[in-house]
């Protein structure tokens, strides 16, 4: 995108611990030079079903087969989808230089509008993603002009149902200077009074429409507006898109606690 003008580049794609794609200690782990459809396909990110969904809407097949996860996340761009499911799933970077290491978390990683907390001299070398629990469930959307064109709001959900505790934390993207979480338990807890506990998706989604996913569009979308669309499109578009993927995300928890899948 023309926006730096490196005087030197270093091909990082023969150096084997970068290429690394594994599974260990309730986390998928990704290098710095595994590439984006490389995970989109392999069984091993299957553990991380927020990745499977988002993968197909990050840009075009070619640009997924050469453009690396971290490499998203590090760009930070608003707009992408890599960070969102960083900050939604709570995910670690792993940050070296010849000083040594040292993990940041995605809350803590992200400052700005591509901006991160990576020094001049340090290298994201991975990114570390929780693998789901038995009792959770996820949704992504996004809208854009065009398929593979930057997204104008997007939204990563994330809910736990845990017997009759629920939780749900979202992100979204493409509404601020960086991606844009929030707990929206008690949103969710409130739509799940006027339905019932265990609501089919289409009653629950509108439930979510007819007030909650409206305000918590009204809280996260924090921009002045450009050229694609103005604050209040944006936040249409995060109510309509939490609406239905917060039902959704509920739907498939409780499928997934009873062991249905």
């Amino acid at each position: 995108m023309r926006l730096g003008r490196p005087s030197s580049l270093v091909d990082l794609s023969a150096v084997p611990e970068l290429t690394k794609l594994s599974r260990d200690n309730g986390s998928l782990r990704v290098g710095a030079m595994v590439r984006q459809r490389q995970v989109q396909y392999d069984d091993l990110a299957r553990a991380v079903p927020l990745l499977g969904l988002a993968l197909p809407w990050v840009g075009h097949r070619e640009i997924r087969s050469r453009g690396t996860v971290c490499g998203s996340i590090a760009h930070a761009d608003p707009s992408a989808e890599l960070p969102a499911i960083a900050s939604c799933l709570g995910a670690t970077m792993t940050l070296r230089s010849t000083r040594g290491s040292r993990q940041v978390s995605a809350g803590d990683f992200f400052t700005g509008a591509m901006s991160t907390v990576i020094e001049p001299d340090e290298l994201l070398t991975e990114v570390s993603f929780p693998v789901a629990s038995p009792d959770e469930g996820f949704g992504f959307g996004e809208f854009a002009r065009r398929h593979g064109d930057f997204a104008l709001a997007g939204v990563a959900v994330r809910v736990r149902t845990t017997g009759e505790t629920v939780t749900a934390n979202i992100t979204c993207f493409g509404v601020a200077d960086r991606p844009a979480s929030a707990d929206v338990s008690t949103h969710l807890r409130a739509a799940l009074d006027v339905t019932g506990p265990e609501p089919d998706e289409a009653d629950l989604r509108r439930a979510l429409a007819a007030g909650p996913a409206e305000e918590i569009a009204a809280a996260v979308v924090d921009t002045v507006g450009d050229a694609h669309a103005s604050p209040g499109y944006r936040r249409q578009l995060v109510a309509g898109l939490l609406s239905r993927q917060l039902s959704r995300a509920f739907v498939k928890s409780r499928r997934r606690e009873s062991g249905v899948r």
